[in-house]
């Protein structure tokens, strides 16, 4: 829960976006907020010191043909203006909304689902290879998943087989990643291969880690603005596996609509928090050198990927939604209701650090998330934050099992996400308000050119 945040893109109809002031593409989002700690008053125990946007084809017609209905029937008048009876009418051919439309390309030199903005329903599921299987199953499984994301990306059915839950939509802004986990180089005989940057994550006092929930070989994250066609993917994900492979975790989020706004905002997370505002922008000038290795990088293999940190963040609600605004205000270090720091302006207006108030206190507490998390507090360091959101139900005293399913891109984990978890470890105002359940670190090759499956230069190098 950083204060770098996630890409948003133009949600349709006034769609949200977790990250729009940071430029990354505006789209419908939440997701823990780009800053969320900080000071407080003393209220409760906080303890307070003084979304390019998806490549689609906008308003473009998917490869699936789509047909809608439109008034089954109506009532017919007759001259003197009477009913003389019901009749029907054949159903219309109509044009897909634009939630549907969106399509995202599947190859390219970055894969997708890094820099697209939000999609509104996500699952995130990762695989152990099955006994017995190395690199050679290992190869053909990348390769079929590939042609399956690729397919339906484009809004086309499986070859074979299909469920057909999605039949009816278009591509709905489908992005499907995949990843390899430190465990999955030495099941492949890949040793040699494996990136340093794959190292194990350092322990966190504030973890409290399911390791079933935790890791794994390979990582698949699947995003799109339409839950059929979000459940349509992770069941073609997991049916192509096959005997290859099995789920060892999977996890369920989401985020705000398209068009579930008046107008075009930054999302909220489930605190209620305005989530995304000083995330990384694609404009930038070092954009891609703090977010994907470079193509002369080490190993050759990831050149143009990127490595995500997957964390399940559960969000202790009830003790948050105790404390009053203002306190929550200060435990984050921005207003709620708009976003903007506490030293005043817009959202996008820069954090006055220094500024204290009528007796001398610091306006944004030293503690709170969004000073700690600011890439200026952190050497630089940065990362490119894509959450979704989740609810999992209550536990048997009727407590919420949810929070962020929290995602964050970066060329270099050591000095992106690893630097900032350490100095919120140390004293962030939020942390008494969520914890860390189960954590992955994945190496994310870049895109496939045409004709390749992606993790074809490693396993196949």
């Amino acid at each position: 829960m950083a204060d770098q945040s996630t890409p948003d893109a133009p949600a349709a109809a006034g769609g949200v976006s977790e990250g729009t002031s940071q430029g990354v593409p505006e789209a419908v989002s939440t997701g823990v907020r780009e800053d969320a700690s900080g000071g407080a008053s003393s209220e409760a125990t906080v303890s307070v010191s003084a979304a390019p946007v998806s490549a689609a084809s906008a308003g473009g017609v998917s490869r699936r043909k789509l047909l809608g209905t439109a008034g089954a029937t109506g009532l017919v008048l007759g001259a003197a203006g009477g009913v003389v009876g019901h009749a029907a009418r054949p159903a219309e051919a109509t044009p897909l909304a634009s939630v549907g439309t969106d399509e995202v390309m599947f190859h390219g030199k970055h894969q997708p689902g890094i820099t697209q903005g939000l999609q509104a329903r996500g699952h995130l599921v990762a695989f152990d290879l099955a006994a017995g299987a190395g690199r050679k199953e290992a190869g053909a499984l990348l390769r079929r998943w590939s042609e399956t994301a690729r397919r339906l990306m484009a809004g086309e059915a499986m070859t074979q087989d299909d469920t057909d839950v999605a039949r009816d939509a278009g591509p709905s802004s489908l992005t499907v990643t995949f990843g390899f986990g430190h465990s999955f180089f030495a099941r492949t005989g890949l040793e040699k291969q494996r990136p340093v940057a794959l190292d194990p994550l350092p322990d966190f006092s504030s973890d409290h880690l399911d390791k079933a929930r935790s890791n794994g070989d390979l990582w698949v994250q699947i995003g799109a603005n339409d839950a059929l066609v979000a459940f349509h993917a992770l069941r073609a994900i997991q049916k192509d596996a096959g005997g290859a492979a099995r789920v060892r975790w999977q996890m369920n989020g989401f985020n705000r609509s398209p068009g579930a706004t008046a107008h075009p905002m930054t999302a909220r997370n489930l605190m209620g928090q305005i989530d995304g505002t000083r995330n990384p922008k694609p404009t930038e000038s070092d954009f891609d050198r703090r977010i994907f290795v470079p193509s002369s990088g080490d190993p050759s293999w990831m050149a143009n990927g990127s490595y995500a940190v997957v964390r399940r963040i559960r969000m202790l609600l009830d003790d948050w939604e105790k404390l009053s605004v203002a306190t929550q205000e200060n435990v984050i270090g921005r207003r709620k209701s708009n976003g903007a720091a506490l030293t005043g302006g817009t959202e996008t207006t820069a954090m006055d650090l220094e500024k204290t108030d009528a007796k001398g206190n610091l306006v944004v507490p030293l503690n709170a998330h969004a000073r700690i998390t600011r890439p200026d507090q952190n050497g630089g360091a940065a990362m490119l934050r894509r959450p979704f959101s989740y609810h999992d139900g209550f536990d048997t005293d009727g407590v919420p099992d949810a929070g962020l399913l929290f995602v964050c891109w970066q060329a270099d984990p050591l000095r992106g996400f690893v630097p900032v978890q350490r100095k919120l470890d140390r004293g962030d105002a939020l942390s008494q308000f969520i914890r860390h359940e189960a954590s992955g670190l994945f190496a994310v090759p870049g895109g496939a050119a045409e004709g390749e499956y992606v993790g074809q230069r490693l396993l196949e190098g």
